[in-house]
This record gives structure tokens, C-alpha cells and sequence, in this order.
């Protein structure tokens, strides 16, 4: 599998937008928000390249466990167990984001008649 030049940017984008969200995490701590961040971000990735949502869930959310990963190796930040087993549910979120944005989308060019994605 092949990624086109036109996916590049999109595939950076998810990438700042995981970025984002693991930093939001790690500094914050809340859940929820964290959770909510998620899935704007993958919504807004699935509304934007609606074919194969679930790659945006992949690239998004992975990022918060690992930037919690790196905080507790460079930045001493020690958190707790539930904590970080609570950083795997952006996924749950991610999911919803993706295919709401994606179905969203596809919703939208049905509406207005427009073929292409």
C-alpha cells in the first residue's frame, strides 16, 4: 500500500493532531477532554479523507500512550496505572469520530450531489 502525495499532508496533520493530544493528556490529565479532543481530531480526518476512517483512529490515538510513554522515561512523570490503561480509551472515541466524520461526509455528498469523494 502506497501512500499519494495527497495523503502526506493528511496523514502530518493526524500526526500533530496525536501530538496534541497526548501532550494534552500528559499535562492535564483529564480524560474526558482528552477523549473529546480525540474525536473532533478524527472527525475532522474522516470528513477529510472519508475512505478507510479507521486509519485516522490508528494515528490519532496511538499517540496518547505513547507520549505518555515518553513522559515517564524523559520527564519523570510518574502516573498511575489506571491512568494509563485509561489513555487506551481514545480509541473508543477515535472509532466514533472516524466513521461519524467519514459517514458525515458521504452524507453531505449525497445531499448536494457530488460524486467524488
Amino acid at each position: 500500500m502506497s501512500v499519494g502525495a495527497s495523503d502526506t499532508a493528511f496523514y502530518l496533520l493526524g500526526a500533530i493532531l496525536g501530538l496534541c493530544a497526548g501532550a494534552l493528556d500528559v499535562k492535564i490529565g483529564d480524560l474526558l477532554l482528552t477523549a473529546l479532543f480525540v474525536a473532533a481530531a478524527t472527525m475532522l480526518l474522516g470528513a477529510l479523507r472519508p475512505e478507510k476512517p479507521w486509519r485516522w483512529t490508528l494515528e490519532v490515538a496511538a499517540f496518547v500512550p505513547v507520549l505518555h510513554l515518553l513522559a515517564y522515561l524523559f520527564l519523570t512523570q510518574k502516573a498511575d496505572r489506571a491512568h494509563i490503561y485509561e489513555s487506551f480509551l481514545g480509541f473508543v472515541t477515535g472509532i466514533a469520530g472516524a466513521y461519524g466524520g467519514a459517514l458525515g461526509r458521504r452524507g453531505l455528498n449525497e445531499l448536494f450531489g457530488r460524486n467524488g469523494t
